[in-house]
């Protein structure tokens, strides 16, 4: 009865975690660039002195889907998307690189250049930084271009480059804030041959109606594994009652 009951509790708790990763996917539909979590479940045997005689529910994330979302045309200047494979490099909150492929970015008041999360976006020697300007413009290559204020409107000038790089996709790792790393650390090497459209962005790659259904029939299972320990609290109640009746 115990076994029951404590793998039917280990099920619901697992489901409850599925839950959540579900949750934050339908959550993030609409942000930017947004790389939806999968999730998974798998039984766990649980070792002793001598052979499992349990084996519990984990759910685990195997993977995020890296399946690229659809381009939304904005016309405006400083957005980016990056087109086909690839990621931006920027800095994350702990001074680290990290990747991103959102590309809402805009410059603070310090004249620094930052994703809509805000952070900073990295070019070949640190952190991009654009002096005050009239027009600010990023070319396919990522180059940042731009017309200082109180100059004659003549041309833009490069004031730096953003770093764009192509690692493999089984070598990164999503982390805090959605941000993509490598998962042995370190940084990637720049490529060429990433490129940026300029005057749009990428949308999530959520499928909201599937993760819905996915909500839905996490309940159904959630609602079953509590029956379940229902179930065996009945028949340790009834096993009771028969001890006593003996």
């Amino acid at each position: 009865m115990d076994r029951g009951l404590y793998i039917a509790m280990s099920g619901a708790k697992e489901i409850l975690l599925a839950q959540s990763v579900n949750a934050n996917n339908l959550a993030n539909a609409n942000t930017t660039a947004f790389r939806a979590d999968l999730e998974q479940a798998r039984s766990m045997p649980v070792f002793g002195p001598v052979h499992p005689t349990r084996a519990y529910a984990m759910t685990e994330r195997p993977a995020v889907d890296f399946k690229p979302g659809s381009l939304v045309t904005t016309g405006r200047d400083l957005d980016v998307a990056v087109h086909g494979e690839g990621w931006i490099a920027v800095q994350g909150r702990d001074g680290e690189e990290a990747y991103t492929r959102a590309g809402d970015l805009h410059v603070t008041p310090e004249g620094l250049l930052v994703t809509g999360s805000g952070f900073p976006v990295l070019g070949d020697g640190g952190p991009i930084s654009i002096p005050p300007a009239e027009k600010v413009e990023i070319g396919d290559d990522g180059t940042v271009s731009a017309i200082p204020t109180g100059e004659v409107a003549t041309g833009l000038a490069a004031v730096g480059r953003i770093k764009l790089v192509n690692p493999p996709l089984d070598e990164l790792d999503k982390f805090d804030q959605g941000l993509m790393r490598l998962k042995n650390g370190g940084a990637a090497e720049a490529s060429a041959e990433v490129t940026l459209v300029s005057g749009a962005l990428e949308s999530s790659n959520v499928n909201s109606v599937g993760e819905m259904v996915s909500l839905i029939e996490l309940a159904r299972q959630f609602e079953m594994q509590i029956k379940m320990m229902k179930t065996m609290e009945d028949n340790g109640a009834a096993s009771a009652q028969l001890m006593r009746m003996t």
